[in-house]
């Protein structure tokens, strides 16, 4: 989920691209709107987001059916400290904006659970 329209195209096209099927969200509240009891393989979430940000995102994820369900975060949050967060919440792969498309393809094969 990405409040950026044009970037949330750039990720579901390198996505989209080679197989999968992706579920678009422009912020958590929506994308928990879009956890409906459907298989979802894997999220790939930005941090910084209006309504609820990434990582109340993941905490709320993490208590619902969905708590296995691995969670990548693609975003401009660096910092060690924001990343042991978002680890310690149950976030399973990081990637910092900006990036390349294959970087994030190679990423969402090794976390997917199809």
């Amino acid at each position: 989920m990405e409040d950026s329209g044009s970037f949330r195209q750039v990720v579901a096209g390198a996505l989209e691209k080679v197989g999968y099927e992706v579920i678009q969200a422009i912020d958590g509240l929506d994308a928990c709107e879009k956890l409906d009891g459907r298989k979802i393989g894997l999220i790939v979430c930005d941090i910084n987001m209006p309504r609820m940000d990434g990582l109340t995102f993941v905490e709320r994820v993490k208590s619902t059916n969905y708590k296995f369900t691995p969670i990548l975060m693609l975003t401009t949050e660096g910092q060690q400290a924001t990343k042991d967060k978002g680890r310690a919440l149950g976030v399973r792969g990081w990637i910092i904006k900006p990036f390349q498309p294959a970087t994030l393809v190679q990423a969402v094969e090794k976390l997917y659970q199809g």
